[in-house]
């Protein structure tokens, strides 16, 4: 997107401005707007039941749009992050951990299964799914432990595999994910409503895909385990060498009577914040919804464009600013505490050098980047002089995987508590007047 703008507009400062966008970028996924539109898909057979499943970072709050807005009966179970939970009183909410499943995670999954275990073709399947529910719906294969699943975990976390590569992994080493949530539903009619939190907004992704059909195999799952030499305890080995944990297939017959529906997405999330700033006189420019790789090579990247257009008025003329979206990843080769988007956002700042005039904002739209509560940071000019004024080396908080740590010291984190949606990373880098 890139919208024309009158320079005559009053502008905010460009803190404000960012703290703008990204709040609109979190407000447009909110489950009480994206869920009411849907409902009228859903026309259960009279005579039978309505079943509310689900697990993400936004299951909670898509389970109380549900409640909000549908008249009829209905019943059922969601599964989101320690936290994340809302007032429900006709769909039981449970919170279990996040992004390394717990005991908490395992009762829940076998528990939805248990609620749809005897469906008729009369009952009706609503299933919401948002990121996050990966880890949040965890049920091991025969053989598997749920220790393993947590090895696994931590190891693909490290690894700097992609979300895609991840969740590929995770799809043939579970009894609900890949689609076998929806083949224990048949022959119910099943429909999801899905929150995307990944790049490509590829259905069999998000949250690992529970309820779709996957064309992936377990001989894909080696292949990148392979490629990022993670270790596997013996057990997930088997499962993965004998095809064992092959997935549900999408021409499997018992997926026929299954739906779904993206009701929000990054590209959403990243039009809402563009809006902002057009009304605010900066030409908003949306590079991308789907930028991978490593955080600290997309932010030296990102850097470029922003000097180029600060210099020579390429491709862009200022004031703009470029928004992205994706979800980058970390090789964790340090002992700092994360995650991908400061890590972005310190590189980004150690190629800017201090460049005047390019501020920026990254953060998790879900309020949570890395392991820690805190959703992102803010960069400015005088970042890095502040932080060699306070004996802080920008490198040195890099190369150890500390842009936490960094921004934290400088008073520069972004924290919004538990947003109660999911539309992954969020970068604005806002090129000023002041840096042509």
């Amino acid at each position: 997107m890139s919208t024309t703008t009158s320079s005559t507009t009053e502008r905010p400062n460009p803190r404000d401005l960012l703290q703008q966008m990204f709040a609109a970028a979190i407000e447009a996924a909110q489950p009480a707007h994206c869920i009411p539109p849907h409902l009228p898909e859903i026309q259960p057979v009279p005579s039978g039941r309505l079943i509310v499943i689900g697990a993400g970072k936004a299951s909670a709050a898509m389970a109380r749009a549900v409640e909000d807005n549908w008249p009829g009966p209905l019943c059922g179970l969601v599964v989101t992050r320690y936290g994340y939970g809302v007032p429900c009183t006709r769909i039981e909410i449970v919170e279990a951990a996040h992004p390394v499943p717990d005991a908490a995670g395992l009762a829940a999954a076998g528990r939805i299964c248990a609620l749809v275990s005897d469906l008729t073709p009369d009952d009706t399947v609503l299933c919401l799914i948002s990121g996050g529910g990966s880890s949040l719906l965890v049920s091991p294969l025969d053989g598997i432990t749920l220790e393993d699943k947590q090895a696994v975990s931590r190891a693909l976390l490290k690894s700097g595999a992609s979300i895609s590569e991840m969740n590929c992994v995770r799809r043939h080493l579970s009894a609900i994910k890949g689609g076998r949530l929806a083949a224990a539903c048949h022959p119910a009619k099943v429909i999801t409503l899905l929150i995307s939190d990944v790049p490509g907004d590829n259905p069999s992704d998000i949250a690992s895909g529970p309820t779709v059909g996957d064309a992936t195999t377990c001989d894909d799952a080696l292949a990148i385990v392979r490629r990022y030499a993670i270790e596997l305890p013996a057990t997930v080995r088997e499962v993965l060498d004998s095809g064992r944990g092959e997935s549900i297939k999408p021409d499997d017959a018992r997926l026929a009577r299954t739906e779904t529906h993206l009701i929000a997405t990054p590209q959403m999330a990243l039009e809402a914040a563009a809006q902002v700033a057009a009304d605010a006189g900066v030409t908003p420019h949306i590079l991308s919804d789907s930028i991978e790789g490593e955080a600290r090579e997309v932010g030296k990247v990102i850097a470029g464009i922003a000097l180029h257009v600060a210099g020579r008025g390429q491709p862009f003329a200022a004031p703009c600013v470029l928004l992205s979206g994706g979800e980058t990843t970390v090789t964790v080769r340090g002992n700092g505490r994360g995650g991908r988007n400061v890590e972005f956002l310190l590189a980004l700042g150690v190629a800017l050098d201090g460049s005047r005039g390019i501020h920026a904002i990254a953060g998790d739209t879900d309020g949570v980047d890395g392991q820690e509560e805190i959703a992102g940071a803010w960069l400015a000019p005088d970042s890095l002089a502040r932080a060699w004024d306070k004996g802080i080396k920008p490198l040195v908080s890099l190369d150890n995987n500390d842009g936490h740590g960094f921004f934290q010291a400088l008073g520069d984190s972004v924290i919004t508590g538990p947003t109660l949606t999911n539309v992954n990373d969020f970068r604005a880098v806002l090129i000023t007047d002041e840096a042509t």
